[in-house]
C-alpha cells in the first residue's frame, strides 16, 4: 500500500487528512503513519495545521494553508511562567489557528497591543507559576482571556501603594500611570486596553471592574473570591476603532506622551449621600503626572462644598500645570463646581 499516496488523495479529497483517519483506514500503529507525514512534510508537500492530537495536513500553498488554519478557531493554552515571551505566545496562536486569518487591519491591531499588553503583565506583575490563555473567534466578535493565580491585581496595587482596600486600588488603576514596577512599566497597558475593547472585565479578590465602551460606561460589582486575576477582552470582527485614535484622545497634539486622563467620580462615593473633602484627596492622588484631567460626574446627585473646594481651589491651586476640567455635572454639582472657581468659601 502506497501510504503517501493515500494521504494525498485524502487531501484532494476532503482538504486535509488525519494522522488518526489514516490509522483508521490502513490499520497500521500510529508511529508507522506518522512516518510518511514527517516524509510528505520534509519534502514541503504538506504541512501541518495545529497542535499534535488535534494535528491536520493540508497541501503547502499559501491558499490552503489559510483556509485550513481558518478552521480552528478556538485554542486553550496551559503556560508554565518561565522565561515566557508575550510574542512567542501569540505567534503560537497564530500558527496553529485561523483565529487572525483575515482580519481586517485596525482590528489586528487593536488585537496585537491588547493581548501583548494583558499577557506581559501577567508574564511580569503576577508572580504566578502558571498561566492560562484562551482566545476564541466567532462569527461576529474575537474574544480573549488570561488567567493567573498569584497575588491579584488589586492586591499587588494595594500592598505596594499602602492603600486599605480593593476600592482605593481600584481607583488608582483607573487614572492610568499606576503601576507597582514605576522602573521597567509605565502602567498604560490595562487604561488604554480598557478603552480600546468593545467589553473588557478584570476579576480579582471579590470585584469584577467591567468597562462596556458599547454603551460607555464603567462598572464596579461583587464578584466570588478569586485567586490571582482573570482579564477578559472582547472585540467586534466589524470594529471601526483604530489604536491610534484612542491613544491621541489621552495623548498631548503632535506628542507621544500619555499626559491625559479621565477619572469616574462616582467610584469614590462610600456610604454617604454626597462626596466628602477626603474623597476628594482621594480623586486627585497622583493627577498631577497629568498635563489635562477630566472630571467625569456621571450618575453624582451632589458633592460636598469641601470636596468641590478640594479639588477645583485647593488642589488646582498646588498644580496650576495640570488642567482640570469636567463633563455630565448636574446643576447640583455644577453650583458647588462654580462656587469652588469663584474662590467662595464658608467661614
Amino acid at each position: 500500500m502506497d501510504i503517501k499516496n493515500l494521504i494525498t488523495n485524502r487531501i484532494e479529497e476532503k482538504g486535509e487528512a488525519r494522522v488518526v483517519d489514516i490509522v483508521e483506514e490502513t490499520s497500521f500503529s500510529r508511529k508507522y503513519i506518522h512516518r510518511f507525514f514527517d516524509e510528505l512534510q520534509k519534502e514541503g508537500k504538506i504541512t501541518k495545521i495545529g497542535t499534535t492530537k488535534v494535528a491536520r495536513y493540508v497541501f503547502s500553498n499559501p491558499k490552503d494553508i489559510a483556509q485550513a488554519k481558518k478552521g480552528i478557531t478556538k485554542i486553550d493554552l496551559p503556560i508554565k511562567n518561565t522565561g515566557l515571551n508575550e510574542d512567542v505566545i501569540e505567534d503560537k496562536i497564530r500558527e496553529e489557528t485561523g483565529i487572525f486569518f483575515d482580519l481586517t487591519k485596525n482590528v489586528k491591531g487593536i488585537v496585537n497591543f491588547a493581548f501583548l499588553e494583558m499577557l506581559n503583565n501577567a508574564i511580569e506583575h503576577s508572580k504566578s507559576k502558571s498561566i492560562r490563555v484562551t482566545m476564541s473567534r466567532f462569527e461576529n466578535k474575537l474574544i480573549f482571556d488570561i488567567f493567573d493565580s498569584g497575588i491579584g491585581v488589586f492586591v499587588s496595587i494595594m500592598k505596594k501603594k499602602g492603600l486599605k482596600s480593593d476600592l482605593e486600588a481600584i481607583q488608582d488603576l483607573l487614572k492610568g500611570k499606576e503601576t507597582t514596577e514605576p522602573e521597567s512599566h509605565t502602567g498604560q497597558g490595562i487604561f488604554f486596553t480598557a478603552r480600546i475593547a468593545d467589553k473588557f472585565i478584570i476579576y480579582s479578590s471579590k470585584k469584577k471592574l467591567i468597562f462596556d465602551n458599547e454603551i460607555g460606561d464603567v462598572f464596579l460589582k461583587d464578584s466570588p473570591v478569586r485567586k490571582g486575576t482573570r482579564v477578559h477582552f472582547e472585540i467586534a470582527l466589524n470594529s471601526k476603532k483604530k489604536t491610534e485614535d484612542v491613544f491621541k484622545k489621552y495623548t498631548e497634539k503632535g506628542s507621544y506622551e500619555f499626559s491625559k486622563t479621565e477619572v469616574i467620580i462616582r467610584l469614590y462615593k462610600m456610604d454617604v449621600g454626597y462626596i466628602s473633602r477626603s474623597q476628594a484627596r482621594r480623586v486627585t492622588v497622583g493627577l498631577e503626572k497629568f498635563k489635562s484631567v477630566l472630571l467625569d460626574f456621571d450618575k453624582v446627585d451632589t458633592v460636598g462644598q469641601g470636596f468641590a473646594d478640594e479639588v477645583f481651589r485647593v488642589w488646582q491651586k498646588r498644580n496650576p500645570e495640570t488642567k482640570l476640567t469636567y463633563k455630565n455635572a448636574n446643576e447640583n454639582v455644577l453650583f458647588m463646581i462654580e462656587r469652588a472657581l469663584s474662590g467662595f468659601q464658608e467661614k
